[in-house]
Order: C-alpha cells, then sequence, then structure tokens
C-alpha cells in the first residue's frame, strides 16, 4: 500500500472563516483549520487574538496533497481571496491579527511565495498600491476554538470576504 505524502501550507488573509471555507473546498485540500500563529503567547485563545496584543494573526493551517494541488495553486487562490495591500487588515477588521501573512514551512514554500509576490508587482495586479503579505518561517499553530471550525457552514453565511 503507497501512502500519500502530505505537505502543510500556512496563510493568513484577515477573519479565517473566510480564508478557511475557501481553501477547505479546493480539490487536493484534505484539510483546513483556523487557528493562530506569530505571537508570542503559548495556547492563546480568541479573546486575546482579539485584542491584538500577542502578535498573533489568525491564519488557516492546510494539509495539502501536492500530486493533486500544488503549492503555487494555493498562493494562486490566496491572493485572488483578499488584499494584500491593506496593511493589518482586511475590509472593516482591523489589527495585527488580520495581517496578510504567508508562513513557510520549508525554502521551497519561502521562494515561490517571493517569487508570486514579485510576479504580481511586475504585473501590477493590485496597481501602485504596494503588497505588503509578510513571508515568515512557520512557527507553532494554535488551532482556535472548536466553534470557529467550519465557522461559514455551521452558521449558514456564505462570506465574510470583502
Amino acid at each position: 500500500m503507497t501512502t500519500t505524502k502530505t505537505q502543510t501550507a500556512t496563510f493568513g488573509g484577515g477573519c479565517f472563516w473566510g480564508v478557511e471555507a475557501i481553501f477547505s473546498q479546493l480539490d487536493g485540500v484534505i484539510a483546513a483549520a483556523s487557528g493562530y500563529e506569530g505571537g508570542t503567547l503559548a495556547n492563546p485563545n480568541y479573546q486575546q487574538i482579539r485584542s491584538g496584543n500577542t502578535g498573533h494573526a489568525e491564519v488557516v493551517e492546510v494539509i495539502f496533497d501536492p500530486r493533486l494541488i500544488s503549492y503555487q495553486q494555493l498562493l494562486e487562490v490566496f491572493f485572488t481571496n483578499h488584499n494584500p495591500t491593506q496593511l493589518n487588515q482586511q475590509g472593516d477588521d482591523i489589527g495585527t491579527q488580520y495581517r496578510s501573512a504567508i508562513f513557510y514551512h520549508d525554502q521551497s514554500q519561502q521562494q515561490a511565495a517571493g517569487a508570486m509576490i514579485e510576479n504580481l508587482k511586475q504585473a501590477k495586479s493590485f496597481g501602485i498600491k504596494a503588497i505588503v503579505t509578510s513571508i515568515v518561517p512557520a512557527s507553532t499553530f494554535y488551532r482556535a476554538e472548536e466553534y470557529h471550525q467550519d465557522y461559514l457552514a455551521k452558521n449558514g453565511v456564505s462570506s465574510c470576504h470583502i
């Protein structure tokens, strides 16, 4: 029996509910979970994150099968489903916890993310606005509380994106 080697990708694109919903629908994505990453507090909860004082971003951890969907394709989905030119916010959600960020898990992800941003800049995909998406090493992912998982589906909401 052959086992599939999965990979992990982590993206912060504002409110994690919409980001999770988008990624979880993609063929090749095995799991998408809302959570927190990039801060200084161990085992944070939503109330702490919401304060904006922990340094964490709301993120989605994506487990995917690279035979079915590439990291490059995940990057394309990420950049077409949030505004990477808004510093520390997405729409009405304001604060560092809503920043645009890519948490890379290896050097190839770091290089792919950097190349994607450079290509978007060259193509002027966002006009003259600067892309502020940070590319940082993955750190500890803290899964958000269960009521945040599959939030849009659980609550009959179609979107929370701009």
